[in-house]
């Protein structure tokens, strides 16, 4: 029966028969990316594992930061370019016929080196934060810190600031939350990939604050949540915009800043200024949460050297948003939701190469209006692996074509 069954039906992916054409495998494929540090560390898992079942695609990623990132694709010097900022209308006015095409969601966390105070958990609000990037807050046992910390050891230490010199989206999402909770931030500062900070030191990329902070007493930073977990930084639980309580930043913090947004997202194709999850309601929320975009042409011959490349990095791309983001979860980011990953596919539907469509997809009525359970997509690997029994096996293949996902 199982036999027959696998020998009639396509591979359990409820999107097989709609996913853009895998690279040929008599050719090899050199692709190019470059832009934000945010999401550095899951993009070189996606490169490592896309090579593993893809060993003629190769990935050079440079995590120069989300201006370069912009300026690299304004410039047409990359295949495509990554940013946790939205493009300006500005930049899209520049770089016309630009997608955004999200590929994860994650946080940025404030990390900081107080020898007295060695663990995770200090409370911060964000006036205080914003106090303490303005300059207003200068020692470790201010008032309104130890207010919020009573039995902590708070020293009389001066507070030393560090924040991104490169243009940058973790910048952005730190500023775009500061400028949010703060008034006179918002006044004085603003917000973007680069502002002027009144003081404290500067390095590049998320590493480059990471390394400031770890080895400086008393120093304090932003840094995207997987370099604080992975350098075993201690970071602060930050209060959240209902102001009822102090979030840790984790993954279901996370996730529930991003709640309920998928439904007033923009195309791809559309201006996503303005799209932000900073200081989001619930009591649950992380207030530092943030879309991290790929950023690629509507048509690809000007940052291609064939057809063939263009119809690969579609296919690439496809892949992070769809099977990679099973690699999102082990380095701290919120994988996609399913309406997202959608938005995601309609975008690459529309990337041609010289006006000629390079994947013709039209959303399946599971697309639509048919979420299917991951124990339904995942059915043959655990079946493969042992870890489902054969009934259960025939009984998510019987339920694809009962619901005429597949055809027999």
């Amino acid at each position: 029966m199982i036999a027959a069954l696998v020998a009639i039906v396509p591979p359990l992916n409820a999107n097989a028969d709609a996913m853009p054409a895998p690279p040929p495998d008599n050719l090899q494929f050199d692709l190019t990316g470059a832009g934000a540090t945010f999401p550095f560390p899951l993009i070189d898992l996606w490169r490592v594992e896309y090579n593993n079942v893809y060993n003629n695609v190769n990935l050079n990623y440079q995590s120069i930061g989300s201006g370069g990132g912009i300026k690299q694709h304004i410039e047409q010097t990359v295949n495509f370019a990554a940013s946790d900022k939205p493009m300006s209308e500005a930049e899209r006015e520049i770089a016309t016929g630009t997608l955004h095409i999200p590929e994860s969601i994650g946080g940025v966390v404030v990390v900081y080196n107080v020898p007295e105070v060695p663990d995770k958990g200090l409370k911060l609000t964000g006036d205080v934060v914003a106090k303490i990037f303005l300059g207003e807050i200068t020692k470790w046992n201010d008032p309104a810190i130890t207010a919020e910390n009573p039995g902590l050891n708070l020293p009389d230490k001066e507070i030393v600031t560090a924040h991104r010199s490169d243009g940058s989206g973790t910048t952005f999402i730190f500023t775009d939350y500061l400028s949010t909770i703060s008034p006179t931030w918002d006044e004085q500062i603003g917000k973007g990939k680069s502002v002027p900070w009144p003081s404290g030191l500067a390095a590049a990329g998320n590493e480059g604050v990471a390394g400031i902070v770890k080895s400086t007493e008393y120093a304090i930073g932003y840094i995207e949540l997987a370099y604080a977990f992975q350098t075993g930084m201690s970071f602060a639980f930050i209060e959240n915009g209902d102001k009822s309580s102090f979030i840790e930043p984790t993954l279901d913090s996370i996730s529930a800043a991003s709640s309920g947004v998928a439904d007033s997202l923009p195309a791809a194709e559309d201006s996503w200024v303005g799209v932000s999850l900073v200081n989001a309601p619930g009591p649950d929320s992380y207030p530092l949460a943030s879309f991290t975009y790929l950023l690629v042409y509507d048509d690809l011959k000007p940052v291609t050297k064939n057809k063939e490349q263009a119809k690969a990095v579609i296919h690439m791309i496809h892949w992070m948003i769809t099977d990679g983001q099973e690699f999102s979860s082990s380095l701290l980011y919120v994988p996609l939701a399913d309406k997202v990953v959608e938005l995601g596919k309609q975008g690459l539907s529309k990337v041609t190469y010289d006006g000629e469509i390079l994947w013709d997809y039209k959303a399946s009525a599971m697309s639509d209006s048919l979420e299917i359970p991951k124990w339904i997509r995942d059915n043959a690997k655990w079946w493969s692996e042992g870890l489902i029994s054969d009934q259960d096996y025939i009984n998510g293949l019987q339920f694809l074509i009962k619901e005429g996902i597949l055809k027999v």
